[in-house]
């Protein structure tokens, strides 16, 4: 069934305020959560619901987020996630970067141990509105081995950059390090269907197209060694560098085995420090404007710029509303008992 945007952020926020979230990480979260559903990447939507009542009930995450600055001077800071919620660390991080770009034309600020922060297309997209570029990285759980390897050691170690435009909105790449990011092997796994052949390997090292199997076994990196050399440099950037978890040591968000370890880098660069804001967003309107009016191949009758695809469905999302499954409307009803609310998601009030 469809739900309405709104409603299904209240539901979200009844759910997370039953788990003792201050309301104003309540609202962050939700926000961050349904941003994804509406943009068509449900893997990292609501389903998350289920995972974060669990790691509360397993009492391995910190309710409220005690988020404390380290250090900070000049074009630089560092957050401590304090085992917290990831969205609220990176919401903070990138804010902060920011204000700093404001002031000196650009700003990094990292974040360790913190957990899973959702699309990091919600993040880059804040320094796009403010007229900056915004670049996000962060590391995640073992599920791809290394050029050559058979074994997990790095995560998909995801990489979001927004440009500011004067079209509709900002142009988004937000991707993976890997081929597929792993919630599609999950999702896959779930709906008991094949997983496409060149997306994983099996314990041996063997392609497979069963998403049990590649769950057990390695991810493909994205352009092979690229895509593996691309994982190990924000590991070190979001990781390493921030004195966070890196490598085999980032444990997984979807089993309470302890403290995720994730680390975050944001940066924002104003734009202004260059060139006039009016000026660039204009020379990426027509630059865009020649990509897609390139000449197209065989049977293809749009080009897409990046995130232009989520984009439109996060628009027709807002108008007709966020599609959801049964197991996930069954999920967040029994969330909603389970925080003893007498909110419940059906047919009848779900528009």
């Amino acid at each position: 069934m469809k739900v309405q945007v709104k409603r299904l952020k209240e539901v979200s926020i009844e759910i997370l305020k039953g788990l003792h979230l201050p309301e104003k990480e309540a609202d962050l979260v939700a926000e961050c959560l349904i941003r994804a559903e509406m943009r068509g990447i449900d893997t990292h939507g609501v389903r998350f619901l289920k995972l974060l009542s669990d790691r509360v009930s397993a009492q391995m995450i910190c309710i409220p987020t005690p988020l404390k600055v380290i250090r900070e001077e000049g074009a630089t800071a560092l957050l401590d996630g304090g085992n917290g919620l990831g969205q609220v660390a990176a919401h903070k991080a990138m804010k902060i970067s920011i204000q700093k770009a404001r002031d000196y034309g650009i700003g990094i600020t990292l974040v360790r141990n913190t957990n899973h922060i959702g699309i990091l297309a919600y993040y880059t997209q804040m320094a796009a509105e403010e007229g900056m570029v915004g670049v996000v990285m962060c590391n995640s759980a073992p599920s791809m081995a290394p050029w050559g390897g058979v074994d997990p050691f790095f995560g998909t170690n995801p990489l979001s950059i927004a440009i500011p435009c004067n079209s509709k909105g900002p142009i988004i790449l937000d991707m993976s390090s890997s081929v597929v990011a792993r919630g599609k092997i999950r999702k896959a796994q779930r709906m008991k269907e094949p997983i496409p052949f060149g997306w994983a390997l099996d314990e041996s090292g063997t392609p497979t197209t069963d998403p049990v199997a590649a769950l057990k076994g390695t991810l493909l990196p994205i352009g092979g060694p690229k895509g593996y050399g691309l994982a190990l440099m924000i590991d070190i950037l979001a990781g390493v560098l921030p004195g966070s978890q890196y490598g085999p040591n980032v444990k997984t968000f979807h089993e309470p085995l302890g403290p995720t370890g994730i680390g975050v880098f944001t940066m924002a660069i104003l734009i202004e420090r260059f060139m006039p804001l009016t000026q660039f967003k204009t020379l990426i309107n027509s630059y865009s404007e020649m990509i897609k009016n390139s000449r197209k191949a065989k049977g293809v009758s749009r080009i897409y710029l990046p995130g232009e695809i989520e984009r439109e469905k996060e628009e027709k999302s807002l108008l007709e509303g966020v599609e959801l499954n049964d197991s996930i409307i069954d999920e967040l009803n029994k969330l909603l008992e389970q925080v003893k609310s007498p909110v419940r998601l059906n047919s009848f009030q779900g528009n």
